[in-house]
């Protein structure tokens, strides 16, 4: 499908692929707008809810309920559902002990939709219950790095337009990278950045708390960067996302290379398409793992987009036909073009495998 062909199903119709661009970039901009309000009040939100971790609760189910209503409102009639696989329900919230945290939900969403009540709230976080069996339909990760969020690093928010399999449409806000290269990661920055990426139509960045209605957007091309000789890696903080001794494996059989950047969400994604990095690696680190489509749908049309090329381990393209998971697939495997066939016959080679 081209640009300005209809979307049906998930988008509303008429409609067409750039409206619903549009709409998920406002979306994930509002989204952003809420988590950095959380991430700001942390220890107040932990003192109201007596629990540290609400915090990222109350990010991720105000993330979901806000993107979920400007989808809503935005491409579709009253009578026409939301398609929205979204990673968050409200069994969690609707229990008698998380009473503060959804008065704080509600709070907070009301920062970018003005008058939300407590029953809307909870009902456009349910919209994202899709069992992803439609044609056409949204998934969103809310906040994607939870870890990162809770110690003010790198964190995501990630939606993308599934059509017939395919990934047609990512747009993934990152509140604290910085488009300063030369800037730690751990640094979060004053303004963060969202990408954006069509099918067959390019990368491109824009800031993501920037003041300017219609900010200038800036393509990205991972091939402009040359990829040097010593491979540079990115890969998750969490060791339970990726095995790292199979990484650093995997770079010492490719010459070396420098220390793995390590980052939380898939903000890696970016950071390969933006030429920062060589690869991108999440190699299985347990038996019977499988991947979620919301943790790789829009970060992956982003770097592909961008000139990087994805697979799974075994070199296959990423497979979201198979409903809410990547069954058919295992690990994940970003890289520059000049690197992507090394780092998959390294693989093989080291017979790097699931665990068993």
């Amino acid at each position: 499908m081209t640009e300005g062909a209809h979307v049906r199903d998930a988008t509303g119709a008429p409609g067409s692929r750039q409206e619903a661009l549009r709409a998920a970039r406002e979306a994930v901009a509002l989204a952003c707008r809420v988590t950095r309000a959380v991430q700001s009040r942390l220890e107040k939100i932990g003192e109201i809810t007596k629990d540290d971790r609400s915090p990222v609760t109350v990010a991720d189910f105000a993330a979901q309920a806000v993107v979920a209503n400007h989808l809503q409102k935005t491409l579709h009639s009253a009578n026409d559902r939301l398609h929205l696989v979204g990673e968050e329900s409200t069994d969690l919230l609707r229990q008698a002990e998380q009473s503060g945290a959804l008065s704080e939900v509600v709070r907070v969403v009301g920062e970018v939709w003005p008058g939300a009540t407590e029953a809307d709230v909870l009902a456009a976080i349910d919209s994202g219950d899709h069992n992803a069996t439609a044609d056409s339909y949204w998934t969103l990760d809310p906040v994607d790095g939870t870890k990162g969020f809770l110690r003010r690093g790198q964190y995501a928010l990630a939606l993308a337009l599934i059509e017939r399999g395919q990934v047609v449409l990512g747009v993934m806000g990152c509140p604290n990278l910085s488009p300063d290269l030369e800037r730690s990661f751990d640094e979060p920055d004053p303004e963060g950045l969202i990408y954006f990426a069509t099918r067959d139509g390019g990368t491109f960045v824009i800031p993501a708390m920037g003041e300017r209605a219609s900010p200038q957007a800036v393509r990205m091309d991972a091939r402009a960067h040359d990829a040097l000789w010593r491979i540079r890696v990115c890969e998750s903080v969490e060791t339970g996302h990726t095995k790292q001794d199979d990484t650093a494996r995997i770079i010492e059989h490719l010459g070396g290379g420098g220390s793995p950047a390590r980052l939380d969400s898939q903000c890696k994604y970016a950071v390969v398409a933006r030429g920062q990095a060589d690869a991108y690696l999440r190699l299985p680190t347990k038996k019977g793992y499988v991947e979620k489509i919301w943790d790789h749908a829009a970060g992956m049309i982003i770097a592909q987009e961008a000139g990087a090329i994805v697979t799974d381990i075994d070199g296959k393209p990423l497979d979201f036909s198979r409903g809410a998971t990547l069954s058919g697939n295992r690990g994940i495997v970003c890289a520059h073009p000049r690197w992507h066939g090394r780092i998959i016959a390294a693989i093989e080679e080291l017979q790097i495998r699931r665990p068993e």
